[in-house]
């Protein structure tokens, strides 16, 4: 069975199964801001385990061990709520004879106070100076852990009153015949989130299986929005993904934004305003930060807040600055809110400057590969993702195809801004040149011989050959001139490429394929969407139509939500999609991916 994984903003509680105990698996717990606050949270009736009849997220019903033979007596139904901060599990006893009953239940519970990413690697952590204390406070537990300065609390309580211990509650009920009896236990971990407006009503759609995984797209990313503090109230985007991603990540948050822009355009409000006010303002290697560079993830943990690890404000990403431009100029062109566009005109000149920085120097946008964080700062960031067709690594500096697609169309976009909106028609015309001219080079050094698009430049300036789906981020960029863009277009929906559920990050049968691999093989939903837009633009909307009702297919088999990825193996193979072993779900990009399709196919 599938973990669980329950989400409301940055809480996030991790089950090894639906309505399971916590503490099965080294990962369970209840999470906030990336620090798990409830590591254990184990049931037990007259000290022994019950027998699960059947779960969900929310809701499970279970049995104490009888006899085989033997009905039980009574029946424990475990209905859990998930909201910011905080979480309350109810337990009703239903009685199913005729005499009353003594029942004696309670909970063992613990909280470790781990971080993320301790749990996610291998490494170990020397945190031998904290101090952690379990404290009994009238009808309270409160668990507490200090390091460096770095506080975290949780506190439970019980309705009614419990038995609390520095590790557990109890109760003795008396169950009366053929009736019911009910406790809770509450355990609030960190700030409660500020409230957020109400979703607006879900757009209408004629076609059944898009309107489910449109429903469940929204959905997800309804409860996926975050805060950023020190930000007015109402101001939120979406995070990344469940369960390791539940904050704010540069380039995922604004390709969500793009995608949900003409049916959550508060999102992308949120998202620009959100970025604007972390972007880079000095030199820092440590965290790859530059003036002007949108930052790649803020994290709020204990690792990432006393300098561990590097992510506490990372600015490891080529892309996520040219994003937040195009992302603007669309926003501004959808809404026309002048007010959101004169406001952010220091942010986004300050963001032109880097990424024309870049391009004077090197000619292209590229990422250094041996910096702090991540090797591949690209929307492919894992070690491995960058590779030529026979399999070889590409070196730094690297200059992926994409990032240059995505700086043409913020380019653009920012010219337009500057002669309609901040009157700057000088400004507006120098723009567009440097974009165009981007064009230019692009079509000189990254068309392959098979007339597709190359993965990327290496350090040296060597192609990297690689057939790979970044193409169809390119495809929607605009960057491709008419002719190129057909025949593009036209290979991306070839069958090495498109494995009947979506479109592979790599074409199969290249030496560096793995369907099982991250980047190298696995289909990802938004990287399918962008492929689905950019054939519609390329006026190829069969072959678009054809792809997206694979991916349609796929969310079907899984209560109509796409996760963050799936397999590479074909359609052909197996009678449904063969699931990633790690993917995220919810996921911020896959959630929004539907919508792409609605826009694109509607």
């Amino acid at each position: 069975m599938n973990p669980s994984v329950t989400v409301a903003g940055t809480t996030c509680l991790l089950a090894a199964e639906p309505g399971a105990d916590l503490g099965a698996d080294r990962l369970d717990g209840l999470f906030v801001d990336d620090c798990r606050h409830l590591s254990t949270l184990a049931l037990r009736v007259h000290g022994q385990p019950l027998r699960t009849l059947r779960s969900s997220e929310a809701r499970s019903v279970s049995i104490p061990d009888t006899p085989r033979g033997s009905n039980p007596s009574y029946t424990v139904h475990r209905h859990r709520e998930v909201t910011a901060g905080r979480l309350v599990e109810t337990l009703t006893l239903q009685s199913y004879v005729g005499e009353p009953q003594a029942v004696r239940l309670g909970y063992h519970l613990a909280a470790d106070f781990a971080d993320q990413f301790e749990l996610r690697s291998d490494r170990v952590f020397d945190k031998s100076d904290a101090v952690r204390t379990a404290t009994l406070d009238g009808d309270r537990l409160i668990l507490t852990y200090e390091r460096r300065g770095f506080q975290r609390s949780t506190t439970v309580t019980a309705a009614p009153t419990a038995r609390l211990t520095t590790d557990g509650a109890d109760w003795t009920l008396t169950l009366p015949p053929h009736g019911s009896a009910s406790v809770s236990l509450t355990v609030d971990a960190g700030r409660p989130a500020p409230p957020m407006d109400a979703s607006p009503p879900m757009p209408h759609v004629a076609r059944d299986d898009l309107a489910r995984c449109v429903r469940r797209g929204l959905a997800d990313l309804d409860a996926l929005r975050v805060t950023v503090p020190g930000l007015p109230t109402g101001t939120y985007l979406p995070a990344a993904g469940a369960p390791w991603f539940l904050t704010v990540f540069g380039r995922d948050s604004l390709i969500s934004s793009l995608f949900a822009l003409p049916y959550r355009p508060e999102l992308a409000a949120g998202t620009l305003r959100a970025l604007a006010a972390c972007l880079g303002s000095r030199n820092d290697p440590a965290r790859v930060e530059e003036p002007g560079k949108v930052p790649h993830e803020l994290r709020f943990g204990e690792l990432a807040t006393l300098g561990d690890v590097p992510y506490g404000r990372y600015y490891g990403t080529v892309d996520a600055t040219p994003l937040f431009l195009a992302l603007l100029a669309a926003y501004h062109e959808l809404t026309g809110d002048d007010v959101l566009a004169k406001g952010l005109e220091g942010p986004a000149r300050a963001a032109v400057a880097w990424v024309c920085g870049q391009l004077d120097a090197r000619g292209y946008l590229t990422y250094r590969t041996d910096g702090p964080g991540l090797v591949h700062q690209c929307w492919k960031d894992s070690a491995d993702s960058i590779a030529f067709r026979d399999g070889t690594p590409a070196a730094g500096p690297i200059a992926v195809c994409e990032a240059q697609g995505y700086a043409y169309r913020g380019l653009l976009g920012t010219a337009r801004l500057a002669e309609r909106v901040w009157g700057d028609a000088t400004w507006a015309e120098e723009l567009s040149a440097r974009a165009h001219a981007l064009r230019a080079r692009f079509a000189a050094d990254f068309r392959l011989p098979d007339g597709f698009v190359a993965l990327a430049l290496d350090g040296s300036g060597r192609v990297v050959d690689a057939l790979a789906s970044n193409a169809g981020h390119v495809l929607w960029s605009g960057i491709l001139a008419d002719d190129w863009a057909t025949a593009v277009a036209r290979r991306l929906a070839e069958d090495d490429f498109f494995s009947g559920w979506g479109v592979r990050t790599l074409a199969e049968g290249q030496a560096p394929y793995h369907p099982l691999s991250y980047h190298r093989g696995g289909v990802w939903p938004h990287d399918t969407a962008f492929a689905v837009a950019g054939l519609v633009a390329a006026d190829r909307r069969d072959d678009a139509a054809r792809i997206a009702d694979g991916l349609l297919a796929a969310a079907a088999h899984s209560d109509d939500r796409l996760p963050e990825v799936l397999t590479g193996l074909s359609r052909t193979a197996y009678d449904g999609p063969v699931p990633y072993p790690h993917s995220c779900s919810p996921q911020a990009w896959a959630a929004a991916s539907p919508l792409v399709l609605l826009t694109a196919l509607g």
